[in-house]
């Protein structure tokens, strides 16, 4: 699984999340990104850059 990247367009920021091929597989817009981060506990603890997968542990 790759790690997030954030993608400023100037319009709006994004992370995405790309495949083998360097082509875009996922992108989610950050404002929404981060509000659901904040309404909902995570059970999951990930690594650095997969956020969107579960909540890291506290440093």
């Amino acid at each position: 699984m790759s790690k997030r990247e954030l993608i400023d367009t100037g319009a709006d920021k994004r992370y995405v999340r790309r495949d083998e091929k360097g082509r875009f597989k996922e992108s989610d817009d950050v404002g929404r990104s981060l509000a659901a981060d904040r309404r909902t506990k995570a059970k999951t603890t990930v690594k650095s850059g997969r956020g969107d997968r579960g909540d890291q542990k506290k440093r």
